[in-house]
């Protein structure tokens, strides 16, 4: 196998040089660095990456920590990681923290006993106060779709107030005026978020609040078929629901149609999120965006900005918007 010495001498360098082109340190003349790269990619060469680690300390990976696998929204998150990370030849270890506390701390543990050189972190069991600890003792941090005060810069989040806004004013603007809504869990703050834009947006059209009308999920699809049932055993009428994710929008549509509904015509419905089968289930639905995955890449880029010292544009606010399907229709009455 050929070996560094190789290398520099086929590139004509010192040793020093290749070591800093081979950890991708951004003082190497490009002149150089071409050399070095082309005696990498003539003679096959494979760097040792134990070796490598001991000499930097850094494993070159990543600990990604998502609340569960079967979910295409954490799906995207994790492709959209894995891809940044690798791209910058770096790998990722993934552990799950089941929205759980105790969970996500053993997780975290675990992690950080693989000696991962950061973490990236969808975690929603997790007190601001560990994170903030974590961070500051024991390794770099990246948290997707949540703010935590102290830590703007490691964190990349989502508007979902606006998110739960616009999706209720667009069933408003269709002429909709008894608007339901399943809610995610209340200890989520994305999901206190989207129900505070849903009542704003009813506030604003001069209509009131109703809590007969709002039904607390855990953004499952079993819980929009529940929810769904629950909503018209309340026996208040209503011709249009919000859900606070596409699962639970995803069981209400499939009650609904069960129940004889025609839809969209006996109900309109919205979710949030917009994941892969938004734009399959029938009627295709109309839901709001939640870049996940451009947020998951931002963490990333943090990361090799932070840790690996690149120079990444990291973009740490993203803004919603409404994606109109076929599930909502003017009402008529």
């Amino acid at each position: 196998m050929p070996t560094i010495y190789q290398v520099a001498e086929r590139a004509g360098v010192s040793l020093s040089t290749v070591s800093r082109v081979l950890n991708g340190k951004a003082s190497v003349n490009k002149v150089l660095k071409e050399r070095v790269d082309k005696a990498v990619k003539e003679l096959n060469y494979r760097p040792n990456s134990v070796a490598r680690s001991l000499a930097n300390s850094r494993t070159d990976s990543i600990g990604v920590l998502v609340p569960e696998l079967n979910a295409p929204f954490f799906g995207d998150l994790m492709q959209a990681v894995e891809s940044t990370l690798r791209a910058a030849d770096k790998h990722v270890i993934i552990s799950v923290g089941q929205n759980c506390v105790e969970t996500e701390k053993d997780a975290v543990e675990f992690l950080i006993s693989r000696n991962c050189d950061a973490l990236i972190m969808h975690a929603e069991a997790l007190s601001d106060e560990y994170l903030l600890e974590l961070n500051q003792s024991k390794l770099p941090v990246a948290l997707v779709n949540r703010q935590v005060e102290g830590l703007p810069e490691a964190c990349t989040s989502l508007d979902n107030e606006k998110g739960g806004y616009l999706a209720t004013r667009h069933l408003l603007e269709l002429g909709h005026k008894d608007i339901a809504y399943i809610s995610g869990p209340k200890d989520k703050s994305d999901a206190s978020l989207r129900l505070q834009g849903h009542k704003r947006a009813l506030s604003e059209a001069g209509l009131p609040v109703d809590p007969q009308l709002i039904f607390n999920g855990d953004y499952s699809e079993e819980d929009g078929k529940v929810g769904l049932l629950e909503l018209m055993a309340r026996d208040i009428p209503f011709t249009a629901l919000v859900c606070a994710n596409d699962w639970m929008a995803s069981g209400a549509l499939s009650c609904a149609r069960d129940l004889g509904m025609s839809l969209p015509q006996d109900l309109s419905i919205v979710g949030f999120d917009d994941v892969v089968f938004a734009h399959h289930v029938f009627p295709r639905l109309t839901t709001v965006s939640n870049p996940i995955a451009e947020m998951a890449e931002m963490s990333a880029k943090y990361i090799l900005n932070k840790v690996y010292g690149q120079a990444n544009e990291v973009q740490h606010y993203f803004e919603p918007s409404l994606v109109v399907r076929e599930s909502t229709v003017k009402h008529e009455g």
